[in-house]
């Protein structure tokens, strides 16, 4: 493509030669001649001077520090994104049922579906217009798929799950399997049925092998927008607000409430029946162990340090109870003086 027509798709303002032909993209340490970069972190600030990129998409405050062709935006990783789709486009849904597929008689399919080899599609479910099941896909009873969602392969949606709009679900997820349910009678766990189901909103991603169980009575039930990583649990009854993002390697316990457009770093651990308000990031390997209800950032853990220095810490936070209770005999002892 010509720089000047990736530049009115992505919606950038061009400094430079608008001619000058775009063939991929990559990044700016990577980026050879005919490809279009990135900056949008200054710990790669200095790769601008060394890249070999035809083009580089910068805010404006930036343009100056790279002398080839520019694309001004104000948000540069949006500006990627879109230029990645252009360049980059997904491949296009081929219509069409493979001979292995195993359908029930009573599923309802679009015509511009395309289902792969060795899908099972059981009773009652409905699979919407340019729907595309990977292979070895499962849809169990009563499901309902979304138009132009995508289930790249080996997806398990169980029974009465409904899949919203423009999904997209990576190899391994696995959506509405039951919840951990269990109580315990005189030492012995039992398991406890789990009756409801879960609801996915409209262009929801969510990464490999990540799970969102079903709910104990009713859904679990994430919104609009929300992209998850890959290795995720998602447990019963947990609401997530639309558009939210959650990284790799979150365990969020059941009946917790996430509200819109929170941010969540890898690791975090959330307990469960906690209520997070909207617009709350947290960040990297932090535990919540009670509801936040005023937006901001919040961050709980010890940052990395060396082995020698991490022993000293503990030794001495094992003694701050004995040393709070000296502080408070002196305190006691100055108040009694003063008085």
């Amino acid at each position: 493509m010509k720089l000047k027509d990736i530049a009115e798709k992505i919606g950038a303002r061009i400094r430079g030669d608008g001619d000058c032909e775009i063939t991929g993209i990559a990044s700016l340490e990577n980026a050879a001649v005919g490809d279009v970069s990135f900056l949008s972190n200054n710990r790669y600030r200095g790769h601008l001077r060394d890249t070999h990129a035809s083009a580089v998409i910068l805010r404006e405050q930036d343009a100056d520090e790279f002398t080839g062709n520019v694309l001004i935006m104000d948000q540069p990783s949006a500006g990627y994104g879109r230029a990645a789709l252009l360049l980059a486009p997904e491949r296009e849904t081929v219509a069409g049922t493979h001979g292995s597929a195993v359908i029930s008689p009573s599923a309802s399919i679009a015509d511009s579906a395309s289902i792969g080899p060795y899908c099972v599609i059981e009773d009652d479910v409905h699979v919407g217009a340019r729907v595309d099941l990977g292979p070895g896909c499962t849809l169990g009873a009563g499901c309902v798929v979304g138009d132009d969602s995508r289930l790249v392969a080996r997806v398990t949606v169980c029974a009465g799950s409904q899949i919203g709009k423009r999904a997209v679900l990576h190899p391994g997820v696995v959506i509405g399997a039951d919840g951990f349910g269990l109580t315990n009678e005189n030492g012995i766990w039992k398991k406890i049925p789990q009756l409801g189901h879960v609801v996915l909103g409209d262009d929801v991603e969510i990464g490999a092998n990540s799970c969102v169980d079903r709910g104990a009575l009713k859904p679990t039930r994430i919104g609009n927008g929300v992209k998850i990583d890959n290795l995720v649990q998602v447990a019963h009854n947990v609401v997530i607000g639309d558009h939210c993002a959650i990284a790799g390697c979150v365990g969020i316990a059941g009946s917790a409430r996430l509200g819109k457009r929170c941010s969540i770093g890898g690791g975090v651990g959330i307990l469960g029946h906690v209520d997070i308000t909207d617009d709350v990031m947290v960040t990297g390997m932090t535990f919540v162990s009670k509801s936040i209800d005023k937006a901001g950032i919040y961050s709980s853990g010890s940052p990395l340090e060396t082995n020698q220095q991490w022993r000293r810490n503990m030794v001495r936070m094992k003694k701050l109870d004995e040393l709070a209770k000296k502080v408070a005999h002196l305190e006691k002892q100055m108040h009694g003086k003063k008085g």
